[in-house]
This record gives C-alpha cells, sequence and structure tokens, in this order.
C-alpha cells in the first residue's frame, strides 16, 4: 500500500490511499476531545459533534443529513477523549459532493439557537442512557479514579448539568480555538488520483487557519491505587480491575497491546475466556482493554457476573496476570501468539473504512502511517523477555485500581 501525504499552506494535512473499488471512506479528523475541556465545559466537544450538524449559512439540518444519503452515502461522527472525527462513505464519483459537506459543516456551521437548546435534550437524554447502562458507566467512573483530578478522567459526554449551562458563545468559542485547519487531518480510501483529491481539497477548504491559543498546562496528577465498591440496583455484579499505562510514542506500548491481545482481546482463545468463561462458566462478559493517550494510557479488565461468582471471578483474573508476569512464555508460545496478532491486524485492515480512521489518527499523532509490513516487523522482535518486564510493570498487584459494582440486597 502507498500512502500520499500533502500538507496545505493553512496547516490542513492530507493523507490518501489509492484503492480500486466502488466505495470510498474519507474523514476529517479534529485534535480536540474532552481532555480540552475544563470542568465548566466538559461534554463541549462530543456536544459539537452534535450540532454542526443542525444548520450552516447556506443549508438547514434537513439538507445537512440527506446531502450524502441522497445518493446512497452515510456520514456519521464520534468524539474520544483526544479526537473528534467527521467521516463519510459513499460511492467514489460522489468524492466533491462529500468534500463540500465537510467543509460546509466545519467552517460555516450558524449553530441556530433553538436548534442547540433542542439538541442539549438529546444529549441529557444520551447521558441518561449510559447511566441506565452500568457496563458502560463503570468505565467511565473508572477512569474518574485512575485520573483523578484530570480531564482524562472526566466523561466524554458531560454531565446534564454542564450540557445544559452552554450557550451559543461557549460554542463558538470552542470552534475558534479548536476547529482550524491546522488542526485537523484529512484521510481518504478511494479509487480516486491524489492529485484530484487535492484539487477538490483546496476549492473547499482552503480557508487560512487562525492561530491557536497556547493549550494551559495540565499536568497529571499523581496516581494513587485505589478499591472502590458501589452499591448499585443492579442483577450482575460488575467490575473493573486496571492500572495506569503506556502512551502512543511510549517504546512499550506495542508489547502493550501484544499481551492484552493475549490476555483478553477478541479471539475466542483468549486467556480469560478459556480459563475463566470457558472452564468455569462464570460470566460472560470479560474482556482487557488498553487505550493509549499521548502523554499516558490505561489498562483495565472488566467481568460482568453474577454477584456468587465475583469474587472468584476477580482471583482467576488476578491469577492470569501473575501467569504473565512469572512465566516467561515459550517459544511456541510466543511464536503461536505472534502469528494470531499478524492474521487479526490483517483481518481489521480488510475494513477500508477503519484504515481510514486508523490513518488520520496515526498522522495526527506521528505525522505518517505505519505500513502493515513495518507493523509485522516490529511484532516480530517482540521477545519473551521485552513482554515479561511489561508484564511485570503494568500488571503489578500493588499498583492495581478496582471499582466494583454490587447488587443492592433485596433481603428484607
Amino acid at each position: 500500500m502507498k500512502y500520499q501525504y500533502h500538507t496545505f499552506p493553512n496547516g490542513l494535512r492530507v493523507v490518501h490511499l489509492q484503492l480500486a473499488g466502488k466505495v470510498a471512506h474519507c474523514g476529517v479528523s479534529i485534535k480536540v476531545g474532552s481532555r480540552n475541556e475544563s470542568p465548566r465545559n466538559n461534554g463541549m466537544a462530543h456536544y459539537l459533534e452534535h450540532v454542526l450538524f443542525k444548520g450552516t449559512q447556506k443549508r438547514k439540518t434537513y439538507h445537512i443529513l440527506t446531502r450524502l444519503d441522497k445518493v446512497g452515502g452515510d456520514m456519521n461522527a464520534f468524539t474520544t477523549k483526544e479526537e473528534t472525527c467527521i467521516y463519510a462513505s459513499f460511492l467514489t464519483p460522489w468524492y466533491d459532493r462529500a468534500l463540500e459537506l465537510f467543509a460546509d459543516i466545519l467552517f460555516n456551521s450558524s449553530f441556530p439557537l433553538p436548534e442547540l437548546e433542542k439538541e442539549k435534550d438529546v444529549i441529557v437524554d444520551e447521558i441518561n442512557s449510559y447511566n441506565d447502562s452500568p457496563a458502560e458507566l463503570i468505565f467511565d467512573e473508572f477512569d474518574q479514579s485512575l485520573f483523578q483530578g484530570h480531564s482524562l478522567g472526566s466523561n466524554i459526554l458531560g454531565t446534564p448539568e454542564s450540557v445544559r449551562g452552554f450557550s451559543r458563545a461557549d460554542v463558538i468559542d470552542f470552534v475558534v480555538k479548536n476547529y482550524q485547519p491546522c488542526n485537523m487531518v484529512l484521510s481518504s480510501v478511494g479509487d480516486i488520483e491524489f492529485s484530484k483529491l487535492l484539487r477538490m481539497i483546496q476549492k473547499y477548504m482552503s480557508r487560512d487557519s487562525l492561530s491557536l491559543p497556547a493549550v494551559a498546562s495540565n499536568p497529571l496528577t499523581d496516581y494513587i491505587p485505589n478499591k472502590k465498591e458501589i452499591k448499585r440496583n443492579t442483577f450482575q455484579s460488575h467490575c473493573i480491575m486496571g492500572n495506569r499505562a503506556y502512551s502512543s510514542f511510549h517504546p512499550q506500548r506495542l508489547a502493550l497491546v501484544f499481551l492484552n491481545n493475549m490476555l483478553g482481546g477478541p479471539s475466542l482463545n483468549s486467556r480469560l475466556n478459556l480459563n475463566i468463561r470457558e472452564k468455569y462458566g462464570f460470566c460472560y462478559n470479560l474482556e482487557s482493554h488498553f487505550s493509549p493517550y499521548t502523554d499516558t494510557g490505561a489498562f483495565c479488565v472488566y467481568m460482568g457476573t453474577d454477584q456468587r461468582y465475583i469474587q472468584r471471578t476477580s482471583a482467576l483474573v488476578s491469577a492470569e496476570l501473575r501467569k504473565l508476569m512469572q512465566n516467561k512464555l515459550t517459544d511456541l508460545q510466543l511464536h503461536s501468539a505472534k502469528k494470531q496478532f499478524v492474521g487479526q491486524l490483517a483481518l481489521m485492515s480488510e475494513s477500508k473504512l477503519n484504515e481510514m480512521l486508523s490513518m488520520a489518527k496515526s498522522v495526527c499523532l506521528f505525522n505518517r502511517v505505519e505500513s502493515f509490513d513495518e507493523i509485522v516487523i516490529k511484532i516480530e522482535s517482540l521477545t519473551a523477555l521485552q513482554l515479561l518486564e511489561v508484564a511485570n510493570e503494568i500488571f503489578a498487584p500493588l499498583s492495581i485500581s478496582s471499582l466494583l459494582y454490587s447488587p443492592i440486597s433485596n433481603e428484607n
């Protein structure tokens, strides 16, 4: 695969992968997320993801929402702790239409007050839906504990109070400070020549960038492991165990990605699945996650199970972590795990939408995209000793925090 790059005079970066096919995927990633917010405007990045679609200087909401749908396309958006992304999939001949629409909503949104107020109710309802789902809510509460006092611990959606307090002036101020071309990456995968794509982008996105304000220092707080139990009106017990972890730039990041995949990744033969779910039948949901950020990261294991089994399940999880800390992988185990991981990455790359989104994130962080072959070389270079050292650093029992949701007893 040949990735093509260009940076426009206004700072907008472009990455493109030309592939034959009827369907194209294109997106704009903005380097702003919930970690860029203050407690007062918590939830603003996600709120903006919604209200960008509520009207521009020349389009009403209906015309924005149907512009690509009318030609069989699909447009969507998401917000993370460090990124906001607007993206679309469409038939290749409609590149011009998609890029013009991106530019219109990113640079010409009018933020009509009635729509702003109406969307607050929608987002509060979204927040309430998360509060009704303990399997989702527990991740947010665990982040608050892991990054206590830091914006990385804030809920991406915000709170009902913060969202209802947003003014139109707040929205416009946030846009001016963050939605500048120099803070964006446009990523594309489709059957279009790069030179033609660049001409279209130049046509619609050549506006100047305003100088971005200096970002106030928000240093990470000291990490103090803690264990917390909360009584909730649930049928199951829900538990998360985890630790702060490596950043996107840490030299051991890939080693932890690899370990996490072995431990509780998506495969049916993950250690957690085979040694706990399949062997004992204690739980349906059992998985591990590693989320790297620009200056830190988070590792966790989540389990949802009947109250009768929560202590045994968490003990078995701890045992699996200890195995990775104490037992160096054999040559056969390491070879097998590498072969599986490479295969999984290859399957994931078959999704061209995922490829496009991954390209955007890579350019945002590293200003380039690693080829599949480069990644495979790095995977093959991982050693059993290296993995053992990473396991002992991240899975150390004294560094593990936990959060447990216990059902409220119905006994009188």
